[in-house]
């Protein structure tokens, strides 16, 4: 896991919204990074929910909010649209997002961890942390 202080790996990918680069947000916004184990599971559903409704609150801070996982971009897309998620899913196509991360596995080996990012325009990390913070926890970490 990476930790407050180091600079967040630049990384291309796929997603429920179209390409992504992380560069394209450095220098101009925050950045959110949401790593979850599986679209519409109990747990991975109610994270993601907790961000679509603190919007306002990610807005306000100028943030972009990603979530990542290693789901096609087509089931991406589908899982946004049945729960009105606006912010991209990541595929991370072959975990490679995931392994620079530092994002370990979960069950046998199977699923990958539940971890959050903040990432500042200077491409530091602000914020990393296991589990689901919630939004207000997350976006005090970024500087103002």
């Amino acid at each position: 896991m990476l930790h407050i202080g180091d600079k967040a790996p630049l990384f291309e990918a796929d997603s429920s919204q179209g390409k992504i680069r992380l560069q394209d947000y450095i220098g101009k916004q925050p950045v959110v990074l949401i790593f979850y184990p599986m679209d519409e599971t109990p747990g991975c559903t109610a994270q993601l929910c907790a961000v679509r409704d603190s919007k306002k609150l990610y807005e306000s801070a100028g943030a972009a909010v990603f979530g990542v996982n290693p789901g096609s971009a087509e089931h991406h897309k589908q899982f946004a649209e049945h729960h009105g998620f606006d912010f991209p899913i990541i595929v991370d196509e072959g975990e490679r997002i995931r392994k620079l991360y530092g994002v370990g596995k979960i069950l046998g080996l199977f699923l990958q961890q539940r971890i959050v990012y903040a990432i500042g325009k200077d491409e530091t990390i602000t914020f990393a942390k296991k589990g689901s913070p919630p939004a207000s926890e997350i976006l005090a970490s970024l500087p103002k």
